[in-house]
C-alpha cells in the first residue's frame, strides 16, 4: 500500500509539472491545490443511492481541494458487488486492488485480479469489475482528469442525507454530468 501511495504521489507531480509547463499565461493557469494528509476514513464520504448499499471516500478532487488534473476515490465492495459496464468519457482510470479479488472485463481483456492487482482503464473503454471472492474488496481508483467524481457526488448522498433512490432519467442525467455512460442506461427501452 505504501509503494502504491509512493507511486501517486509520483505520478501527480510529473503530471503537475508537465501541466505546469505547458501552460503559458497567468490568465490560463488554475489556483494551486491545497495539500492534504488523510488518513484512511478520512476524505468525503458518501452513501450511493442505488443498491447494493454501499459508501465511498472522496480523497481528491476539484471540490476537495482544488486538484484540476486528478481525482482518486477509495472503496469497498462486499462480496458479489459490482461495477456495471461503463466507459468514461475524457478520463483515463487506474484501480488499484488494496485487498481482495475482482474480476475485471476491460475492452477485450477478462479476467481474475487479487490485492496488489491493478486494472488500467483508458477513456472510451467499456469496463465492469466485480468483487470475486468471498471477503470484501478494497479499491484505490485514480482519474487524470475531473469529471466522474461529479457522477459520483449525483448517484450519492452524505452520510446524514436520506437514501433516495434516482428515477431512470436522473440516472442518466448524472451519467451525463459525470463524463460516463452506463451501458444498461443507454439499452433500457424506457430511457429511449
Amino acid at each position: 500500500f505504501v509503494t502504491m501511495a509512493v507511486m501517486l504521489v509520483a505520478v501527480y507531480v510529473f503530471h503537475t509539472r508537465s501541466a505546469q509547463s505547458q501552460s503559458s499565461s497567468p490568465a490560463t493557469s488554475h489556483a494551486a491545490p491545497k495539500p492534504l494528509l488523510l488518513e484512511k476514513n478520512e476524505g468525503e464520504r458518501r452513501i450511493w443511492r442505488e443498491p447494493p448499499p454501499g459508501d465511498f471516500i472522496l480523497k481528491i478532487s476539484p471540490k476537495n481541494n482544488g486538484s484540476q488534473h486528478l481525482v482518486m476515490v477509495t472503496e469497498d465492495m462486499a462480496p458479489g458487488d459490482e461495477f456495471p459496464t461503463h466507459e468514461h468519457l475524457g478520463q483515463d482510470e487506474i484501480l488499484y486492488i488494496v485487498k481482495g479479488t475482482v474480476h475485471a472485463h476491460v475492452g477485450d481483456q477478462e479476467r481474475d485480479l487479487h490485492a496488489g492487482g491493478t486494472v488500467f482503464i483508458p477513456a472510451y473503454t467499456w469496463v465492469s469489475v466485480r468483487n470475486a471472492g468471498s471477503e470484501t474488496v478494497s479499491l484505490v481508483g485514480v482519474f487524470s482528469a475531473p469529471g466522474f467524481e461529479d457522477y459520483m457526488r449525483c448517484d450519492s448522498v452524505l452520510p446524514n442525507e436520506k437514501v433516495t433512490p434516482l428515477s431512470l432519467e436522473e440516472q442518466r442525467g448524472c451519467a451525463h454530468e459525470g463524463h460516463v455512460i452506463y451501458k444498461d442506461l443507454e439499452e433500457n427501452p424506457k430511457m429511449k
